[in-house]
């Protein structure tokens, strides 16, 4: 994970509901999604959630713009988000964001893993 976390950087934001289908591959494709993000330039940090009905979010962050788009057209990338419209999700929602300014509470022992190091504490 980088450790330039200098705003702006952006956020990537994919909102979904999983099916009932492949949860084994899924959660194998899932974990090497995750590496293979890490692996790419511009990429910052990743965090994900997903509820017992299957809800989920997934945000990564990237440095620029760029690097985010780059990792939209990424081949291996690409192969798995069609597995992911035809058997993973019943939908999902997509959205991007400009992160300009970032506020912490709590998490200095994390700090330098999940937030910019110049983050204003409240």
């Amino acid at each position: 994970m980088s450790t330039d976390w200098t705003t702006p950087y952006y956020a990537c934001i994919f909102t979904n509901q999983r099916t009932d289908s492949g949860a084994d591959i899924y959660e194998m494709m899932a974990a090497e999604m995750v590496a293979l993000a890490a692996s790419q330039p511009g990429f910052l940090g990743v965090e994900s959630v997903r509820d017992a009905g299957g809800l989920g979010t997934t945000v990564s962050y990237w440095s620029s713009l760029e690097a985010l788009h780059g990792w939209g057209q990424q081949a291996a990338h690409k192969k798995v988000q069609e597995m992911g419209r035809a058997e993973f999700y019943s939908w999902f929602q997509l959205r991007i964001a400009e992160v300009s300014e970032t506020r912490q509470f709590g998490l200095a022992a994390l700090a330098d893993q999940i937030t910019p190091p110049d983050a204003a504490a409240d």
